[in-house]
């Protein structure tokens, strides 16, 4: 059997040393777009170091870690890349990330979830510096074809939109050159950058990465519901529903709750298709 959900789960976690500074802080925050306008004194708290805050979605690049693919080379997995897709990213942290840090970074498979035509992975990482634990983060990694091996089902995935308008909508342009930057925080995947790699993965020019798009909305809501203050956010998941083109318009609508925002995202100039879905910031 490709998966052998008992293995992968009782494998011995892999720990890396990982570190960053101000630099890939910035590097990640104009990956994401920050910086427009680059005089704006709320946008510098992303760009310029001496007023630098931390995004909490920068816990997706920090360091190496066991990443998407490392995950799917752990002990009893072995499955087709060509049939993977990242299905959903959640973030939980314990305290603000620094400017600078040093950290140790756990990954394991914590989960293997049997959805009948598709087995769901769901990759942890947790990073943890001398002071103690900083995040931890899970990808939920949706494989065809690998179900139907007796396992549990998990959990249901998001609640739907309210059933009501929006609080607040904004649009994020995304720059045509946007996955050439994002992409020097890690991801070097050729599908978001060789237009020839990108039409053999059946799209007709390359896209943006989901992480982008993900890091984007956390901060369109922290800049439009809290105050630009990204302190408040205690956790943050989503689940991706459809790819972004560089070039295209992201529309982000929200609602606000007590401690709570939900949001989803659509492609403007293909007539709203969905993005990112079930998506959810909990905050102070």
């Amino acid at each position: 059997m490709p998966i052998d959900a008992a293995k992968a789960i009782a494998a011995e976690p892999r720990s890396t040393e990982i570190s960053w500074d101000h630099k890939d802080i910035q590097l990640y925050h104009l990956g994401l777009g920050a910086g427009v306008p680059a005089t704006d004194p709320d946008e510098l708290r992303y760009t310029l170091e001496s007023r630098l805050h931390v995004l909490p979605s920068f816990a997706t690049v920090a360091g190496a870690g066991m990443g998407v693919v490392g995950g799917l080379s752990a002990p009893g997995i072995d499955v087709d890349l060509a049939a993977v897709l990242h299905g959903g990213q959640s973030i939980t942290l314990h305290r603000p990330i620094p400017v600078r840090g040093r950290a140790t970074s756990t990954s394991r498979v914590a989960a293997v979830h049997d959805k009948g035509k598709a087995a769901v992975l769901v990759l942890r990482t947790e990073a943890a510096d001398e002071d103690g634990p900083l995040w931890t983060s899970d990808a939920q990694i949706f494989v065809r074809g690998e179900g139907g091996f007796g396992g549990e089902r998990g959990p249901s995935v998001g609640g739907g939109q309210p059933d009501r308008g929006p609080d607040r909508t904004v649009e994020r342009t995304v720059r045509a050159d946007q996955a050439l930057l994002y992409r020097l925080s890690g991801d070097w995947n050729p599908l978001h950058a060789d237009p020839e790699f990108a039409k053999l993965a059946g799209f007709d020019r390359p896209i943006l990465h989901g992480l982008c798009t993900y890091g984007m909305t956390l901060k369109a809501i922290v800049d439009t519901l809290l105050g630009g203050d990204v302190t408040r956010v205690r956790s943050y998941g989503t689940r991706f529903a459809g790819v972004v083109f560089p070039g295209e318009t992201l529309r982000i609508r929200m609602w606000a709750g007590e401690g709570r925002v939900r949001a989803t995202v659509t492609a403007v100039e293909r007539d709203d298709a969905p993005v990112l879905s079930d998506t959810v910031v909990d905050h102070t």
